[in-house]
């Protein structure tokens, strides 16, 4: 790193396992390593010192073994296209790191590495929403949170997927260095110190099940009436079908009670009219079914994580030309 004067005070190392996924490696190798006369550190090892393979571009060469992590502040691990069983030298080592008390820190699928080496067990963590599921299924001691773009459990840090590992780095700083510093990184690399809200408003919600069965129809049928009040009774009637027949076909095929798959259609249907219209927030309220301005104010921001004005304001395509 040119121009630095001193020895830094924080040493970060970024682990990069087989098929690193290119963003997660980047973005801690661009907020720390390219911090001219920063207060950090950075190096980056692999299991065997070499040539990694990045998903979906060239491989790259690391020159360092998994020995860096001994002096490591904190360990940051990027995620990886499909994480695989962990080597047993990489759990070893990440272990021993944070049983010296080194900070451990993942990017997206990172988490997965995290948990496999037994450094989340009993802790809260996050991961991008795709394998948020995934993540809990298979390490069940774990409290997996979708929702949000990271997790600070202290000395286990843990992020949402990809452009999440900058809010979370950017938090590692004003963390050590305070929000000025933070603020002044942000700015050199042209994004937000902070963003509102979490992933919540990213997640893609599947209103329409994939090889659904017998409801097929239903689903149509409810989704051009959503603006009418909908009720399970309701529902049950133009199926055919018994109240619980039809709860028990629901949560069959898309996993949750009639009600709630008829609020996350509803969302659903509000994030896009919010994104591709002009339509008032009284307006969408109304053709979305969920009642006065005031009642979807509050659902929106409870379920997405964000008002709704701000939602539009971050999804919806900019009018007129920015680049001046």
């Amino acid at each position: 790193m040119p121009g630095r004067t001193s020895r830094p005070s924080h040493h970060v190392v970024v682990l990069a396992l087989a098929d690193v996924l290119p963003l997660d490696l980047g973005i801690p190798l661009q907020v720390f390593g390219s911090w001219r006369d920063g207060p950090y550190e950075l190096t980056v090892c692999t299991e065997r010192p070499g040539l990694v393979p990045v998903h979906g571009s060239p491989a790259m060469s690391v020159q360092d073994g998994l020995t860096c992590l001994e002096s490591a502040d904190t360990v940051i691990v990027p995620g990886q296209a499909d994480p695989g069983p962990l080597p047993a030298a990489v759990r070893d080592a990440l272990a021993a790191a944070a049983a010296r008390g080194a900070r451990m820190v993942s990017i997206c699928t990172g988490a997965f590495v995290l948990a496999a080496a037994g450094l989340l067990d009993g802790r809260r963590a996050t991961t991008h929403w795709q394998y948020a599921a995934s993540l809990a299924r298979r390490y069940p001691r774990v409290t997996v949170e979708p929702k949000v773009l990271y997790v600070d459990e202290g000395e286990v840090l843990t992020s949402a997927g990809v452009a999440a590992g900058l809010d979370l780095c950017l938090h590692l700083i004003r963390r050590d260095f305070g929000a000025r510093a933070a603020n002044q990184r942000a700015r050199t690399l042209v994004t937000a110190p902070h963003r509102t809200g979490g992933q919540a408003q990213y997640i893609d919600l599947p209103v329409r099940p994939e090889g659904s069965g017998g409801l097929t129809q239903l689903y149509e049928w409810a989704l051009l009436n959503l603006h009418q009040p909908l009720t399970v009774d309701r529902m049950a009637r133009q199926a055919g079908m018994s109240r619980r027949t039809l709860i028990r076909r629901f949560n069959t095929e898309t996993g949750r009670p009639p009600m709630r798959w008829l609020l996350e259609a509803r969302l659903s249907h509000a994030r896009e009219l919010l994104e591709s219209t002009d339509l008032t927030v009284e307006a969408v309220a109304r053709r979305c079914g969920l009642g006065t301005s005031a009642n979807f104010r509050t659902l929106f921001k409870e379920h997405v994580g964000v008002p709704p004005s701000a939602y539009r304001d971050t999804f919806r395509p900019a009018t007129g030309d920015r680049s001046a």
